[in-house]
């Protein structure tokens, strides 16, 4: 029988995960060394070194096919393995499992079969080849209509990736209105979408800002609607200037076009992470003198 205090001894030996400790040991009948030796063998042990590592580089993608589409996000610690073949392999590989399978997070998606063996196993085996700690950060899977549109882009080799839905078929559209997300950065489609707490917030930032500048107090409440409105056209999506025709707002022009944008994703590769601070000469002498 395996027991708690095994699986605890063998976690601080390897630094692997409870569960993983636990089918070591149960399948080498609870011999400790050949339950290291087991752990190593499939590149965990390895990998759990790794795991407190920052990896905040990597590679965005997105992916269509026909009528469903798949945005997702893997990280790696250096943009050096970002552009390495066999991590953009895997990243491939991670879109195609998405758009074959119906899942909503990615602790669901990990636990998908390839190949005779979970995705997570795969990262876990390409960590212990590559020699880095990689993640599969997030997703989103799309389904669209017969009367709707995908429009994608990456910007700078998938580190800025994009994917919006409009309603009709007007590809070139789609693909600019991609752009237009990608080069913009908004953070909402209308000014719907932006919760009440965010619209006070700045709200009261305004005022203070209007305040400290010792305008007529009158005119304060005025002056500051006119500034929520900039900054409206800043965060919301249709209310932004249109990039290539700047005089016009997203909105308009993609009504002007007989379409709809019914949603759209940003993902910008690292964003949010904290980021390891490369000293590259460094780097390089370390591994001269190890």
């Amino acid at each position: 029988m395996i027991s708690a205090s095994m699986v605890k001894e063998l976690r601080e030996t390897t630094g692997a995960g409870m569960l993983d400790c636990k089918k070591a040991l149960e399948q080498t009948n609870g011999n400790l060394e050949e339950a290291i030796t087991w752990l190593r063998e499939k590149g965990i042990s390895k990998a759990a070194k790794k795991a407190s590592r920052i990896a905040a580089e990597g590679l965005g993608l997105t992916k269509v096919r026909g009528n469903d589409a798949v945005i997702l996000e893997v990280n790696s610690e250096t943009d050096f393995v970002a552009k390495n073949e066999e991590f953009r392999d895997l990243v491939n590989t991670i879109s195609d499992v998405l758009l074959d399978n119906e899942v909503e997070s990615v602790e669901q998606a990990l636990a998908l079969e390839v190949n005779g063996k979970t995705l997570n196993d795969l990262i876990v085996e390409k960590i212990s080849t590559i020699g880095e700690k990689l993640s599969f950060r997030r997703f989103k899977k799309i389904t669209k209509t017969d009367n709707e549109v995908f429009g994608t882009y990456s910007h700078m080799g998938g580190k800025i990736v994009t994917i919006c839905l409009l309603e009709g078929n007007d590809e070139e559209l789609a693909k600019d209105i991609a752009m237009q997300i990608a080069a913009m950065r908004p953070s909402y489609l209308t000014k719907d979408e932006v919760a009440s707490e965010v619209v006070e917030k700045e709200r009261t930032i305004l005022t203070e800002q209007a305040e400290n500048e010792g305008l007529d107090s009158a005119k304060i409440p005025m002056i500051v609607n006119g500034r929520l409105n900039k900054f409206y056209e800043e965060v919301c999506l249709v209310e932004q200037g249109f990039i290539k025709e700047n005089k016009t707002k997203v909105g308009k022009y993609v009504e002007s076009k007989n379409s709809k944008i019914i949603s759209f994703v940003r993902y910008e590769v690292g964003e949010g992470m904290e980021k390891k601070e490369e000293d590259f000469a460094s780097e390089v002498a370390k591994q001269i003198n190890s």
